[in-house]
């Protein structure tokens, strides 16, 4: 059984679509219609836009997303058995499964990234990546900074000795010395503008929630493995709570692709920019063949 994933922010290129706008009358369609949703020219940024230009979160966001889609809009024979994407790639992967229509994931993925943009300037906060220590241990460390009055939380199960925690700035700093103390091989602090995954997007939640309730959802043609509970997805109402819930709830990763290789998955195909979450896949079920979608 096939399963494509859909990667989220950090996978972002200068340059990212531009070969599948002017190779696929399909992409470069979806990519004028996005234009034109948005009102500006996202295309003009992911084509010549630099790092930083492309790095704002409310440029990144749906950048990634059209990318994504406009690569599966383009693939023969596209017929995943099960879909799955990692934080905003849950929007991919659900336009992918046609619960959700292009245009209203990109209107969503839009209202999304306004929302955590606003959040992090209400609520400061970054991230770190945990490598080579145990969950457990991370997420108990956790527990105790957030008790002491500095918000700090597990936010990314990406893979086995890879955890990225998310709070507030001065969480992260003791995060950081306390799991280093615990025995992790490294704790590097992540170059995002805020605190994803956490409590600090709780404005952004609310937000997402009112567009979401705006939006019509449709019964998947496949399961979607949706990132907060890591099970398998098909009902619109369950799917919508799951949505609006990710934006401050972990992204369980590791434990998606452990249950869609439970359920059947053989072989996983990344569809989008980057190459990011079939390492993951190979670390997470290294029994298990993972690559590129390919145009």
């Amino acid at each position: 059984m096939k399963a494509v994933i859909f990667p989220g922010q950090g996978s972002q290129f200068s340059g990212m679509g531009r070969d599948l706008y002017e190779q696929h009358p399909e992409a470069k369609r979806l990519m004028d219609q996005a234009n034109d949703i948005l009102g500006f020219s996202l295309t003009d940024v992911m084509f010549s836009g630099s790092e930083e230009d492309l790095r704002r979160t409310d440029v990144t966001q749906p950048a990634i997303f059209l990318h994504s889609v406009a690569l599966a809009a383009v693939l023969p024979d596209f017929r995943p058995d099960m879909v799955a994407g990692h934080s905003l790639g849950e929007f991919s992967a659900l336009v992918a499964a046609k619960v959700l229509r292009f245009e209203d994931a990109l209107q969503l993925v839009a209202q999304r990234a306004k929302a955590m943009q606003a959040a992090c300037l209400e609520q400061p906060g970054t991230m770190a990546a945990i490598l080579a220590l145990d969950d457990d241990t991370t997420a108990r460390i956790c527990q105790e900074i957030t008790a002491g009055g500095n918000v700090v939380v597990a936010a990314n199960y990406n893979c086995p000795g890879q955890l990225v925690v998310s709070g507030s700035q001065r969480g992260i700093e003791l995060a950081c010395e306390q799991l280093k103390a615990a025995g992790a091989k490294r704790a590097l602090p992540l170059p995002v503008g805020g605190a994803f995954h956490s409590p600090l997007m709780q404005s952004a939640e609310a937000a997402l929630a009112e567009a979401i309730a705006r939006t019509t959802f449709s019964a998947g043609i496949c399961p979607v493995y949706q990132n907060v509970d890591a099970a398998p997805h098909t009902n619109p109402d369950e799917i919508r709570e799951n949505l609006v819930r990710q934006l401050t709830a972990p992204v369980r990763w590791t434990q998606s692709v452990q249950r869609m290789v439970q359920d059947g998955a053989t072989e996983f195909m990344e569809c989008g920019p980057g190459k990011v979450l079939q390492g993951l896949v190979k670390k997470i079920a290294p029994e298990v063949a993972a690559n590129s979608a390919v145009a």
